[in-house]
Order: structure tokens, then C-alpha cells, then sequence
């Protein structure tokens, strides 16, 4: 379900430049941008979550009383649907954005709290801070290749902390977490780590391993780290990486085969991941156990 984007349309338009965008299986759009010297109005029919990553602190926004300003690294700003907003961009500006509908924020929210709310409508904030905000896009978005499919599982649950937290804390309903206790059933966690085994080569969106297990992302992602002590976007990896090391030593596969194998479509993201997880590049690892 692709969305068009109006707030991302209309920056292509201007002077910004578009350094990285990926669509996530969900229909939510990420974007990395730079501007500077630029005056922007944007008026949508979705909402957009921006974080500023370095500088901004020359961005002034147009208020009834003039302009103002406020930005710096890890402000951010909410702009719900249907708000105007006019910014003159003076200095420079490095930001990602997060695009998406009232569609994504109410299937967040059945998926989340099994209920869907009459009403669901976001605050807008302009340079304000959030530690929560920024951390999931610091450790989750900006460290992160967009265009490797072994990357969408990260991304996707990045983006459902966002939607969530939105919900939480800058919604109409403000709804609590609900507690999760304990750990997957043993016969649903057998099967899910042997799914993600037999598909090890594909993407393996948050989405795939929650249905797979029959429950909500949320409830999923929060059952399974208590059964692994640890998320399941981290124990994909290890096993992308553990897959990646046998197949390395004892196969006569080339490292492009091994990297599609093991859920990488290009061979230096794959040599990068893998050196930083063993301290030698899949050839140095062959050579040596040769």
C-alpha cells in the first residue's frame, strides 16, 4: 500500500537535497534530507515526524508573531495532517523524516492495544526534545544501510516505536502500554526460530514473524525477547551472521552467493556487517580456515 507523500513531494521541489529514502512494507516512508537557504511551505494529508541530526539551528518557523526559531540536533518536530506550515531554512540543515497516515497510526493502534479509538488525531510540537524519539532514531535509523533488505526488519520495528510512542504521548487518546509477562509458548517459539532458519535469505519484516506466531507485533516482539534476551531484529542477525561464517568455511558457494543466502543484497554491505561482527572479511575468514 504506497502513499504519496506530499511533504516529501513538495521538498524534492525546493531546494533540499534528498540524500537516502526507503518505503517500508508497511507503506510508512523514511527520508534523509539537507537544506539550507530555502523558504518551504508544506500543507498535508499526512503526518510527518522530523528529527533534526545536525545543525537547524537556523530554521525559524512563521508564527502569528514573526518568526521563531529553536532547532539544534535532536529536536524534533510533529506536523499532523492538514496543519500549515512555513519555514525559512537560513543555515545549514540535516533531518530525517518519518511519513505516514492515519491508516498506520490506527493499525498501530489495534495491533497494539487490540482496540481502535473513535477519534485518533496527533499534537503538533515544533522544537521540541524527546530522549525517546531520538534514541530509536540515533540507534535504530541514522546507523543503519536503508537500502539493504537485511536492514527492513530493523527499520519496521523502528518505525512501529515511533508510531507508538506518538500515540502514547502525542495523541488525543494517550493510551497506557499494556503489560506483556512472559515469554513466547515453547511449541510457538520452536517454530519461529525454525521459520526464520528456512528463510534466512529473505527480508523477515517484523510483520512475517508476528503473523507466523499468530500474535500483534508488539506482544510478539516484547514475548520473544523475553524468551531470547534479546530483540528479534538482533537474533536475526546473529543467525545471518553465524549462517554466513559456516557457509564461509566449509562451502565452495562465492561470498556474493553466500551474502544473498544470508539476506544481503550487495557483498560489501554483507563484507562490512560481517567484519564488524568477526574482525575478518569473509575472504580473510576463507583464507584462513583453508
Amino acid at each position: 500500500m504506497s502513499h504519496a507523500y506530499s511533504t516529501f513531494e513538495t521538498l524534492c521541489k525546493q531546494n533540499a537535497v534528498l540524500r537516502d529514502t526507503v518505503s517500508l512494507n508497511s507503506g510508512i516512508q523514511l527520508a534523509s534530507w539537507y537544506n539550507k537557504h530555502d523558504t518551504v511551505t508544506v500543507k498535508s494529508d499526512h503526518h510527518t515526524l522530523s528529527l533534526y541530526v545536525a545543525d537547524g539551528y537556523e530554521s525559524y518557523q512563521k508564527t502569528p508573531g514573526g518568526w521563531k526559531n529553536g532547532g539544534g540536533p535532536d529536536r524534533f518536530c510533529l506536523m499532523p495532517k492538514e496543519g500549515e506550515t512555513t519555514w525559512d531554512i537560513r543555515d545549514d540543515l540535516s533531518f530525517v523524516h518519518l511519513y505516514c497516515t492515519d491508516e498506520h497510526l490506527r493499525d498501530t493502534a489495534e495491533k497494539i492495544w487490540d482496540r481502535s479509538p473513535a477519534v485518533l488525531t496527533l499534537d503538533e510540537k515544533i522544537f521540541a526534545d524527546d530522549a525517546r524519539i531520538t534514541a530509536v532514531y540515533r540507534q535504530f535509523l541514522l546507523g543503519c544501510d536503508w537500502q539493504q533488505q537485511a536492514n527492513q526488519l530493523t527499520l519496521s520495528s523502528a518505525s512501529t516505536l515511533l508510531l507508538t510512542h506518538l500515540i502514547q504521548h502525542y495523541s488525543s487518546v494517550q493510551w497506557r502500554l499494556p503489560t506483556v509477562t512472559g515469554g513466547l509458548a515453547p511449541f510457538v517459539l520452536r517454530n519461529t526460530l525454525a521459520y526464520i532458519e528456512e528463510n534466512l535469505s529473505q527480508p523477515l519484516p517484523l510483520a512475517a514473524l508476528a503473523q507466523e506466531a499468530a500474535l500483534s507485533e508488539y506482544h510478539f516482539a516484547r514475548m520473544f525477547r523475553q524468551s531470547m534476551q534479546m530483540a528479534p531484529h538482533q537474533y536475526v542477525m546473529q543467525r545471518r551472521m553465524e549462517k554466513a561464517k559456516e557457509l564461509v568455511r566449509y562451502s565452495a558457494m562465492s561470498l556474493t552467493e553466500i551474502a544473498l543466502a544470508c539476506g544481503f543484497s550487495s557483498a560489501s554491505h554483507f563484507s562490512n556487517r560481517f567484519r564488524s561482527a568477526t574482525g575478518k572479511t569473509p575472504s580473510q575468514l576463507r583464507a584462513a580456515a583453508q
